[in-house]
């Protein structure tokens, strides 16, 4: 079994609070985690050796979502990046 080595450099959180960044966090690595995990996922990531940069653009919201589920979508997102 091969391990994935995701970096992120920077996520940048516009419009939510302060204290919710550790929450968020931990969701995005939870999801891309799950996200990563699924079989065909390793295939594909396998095939693409090597993304020195992903930018997923911005990653939409409604105004009362928790972080828990902007840190989930935003993992998605990523891992819907690496795994076109």
């Amino acid at each position: 079994m091969r391990r994935v080595i995701v970096n992120i450099e920077s996520l940048v959180l516009k419009g939510f609070r302060y204290e919710d960044r550790h929450v968020i966090a931990a969701a995005v690595q939870k999801e891309l985690t799950r996200v990563l995990d699924a079989p065909d996922a390793a295939q594909q990531l396998t095939a693409l050796r090597s993304t020195p940069q992903l930018r997923i653009g911005n990653v939409n919201v409604a105004a009362n979502t928790k972080p828990q589920q902007v840190g989930a979508a935003t993992g998605r997102a990523i891992g819907q990046g690496l795994i076109k």
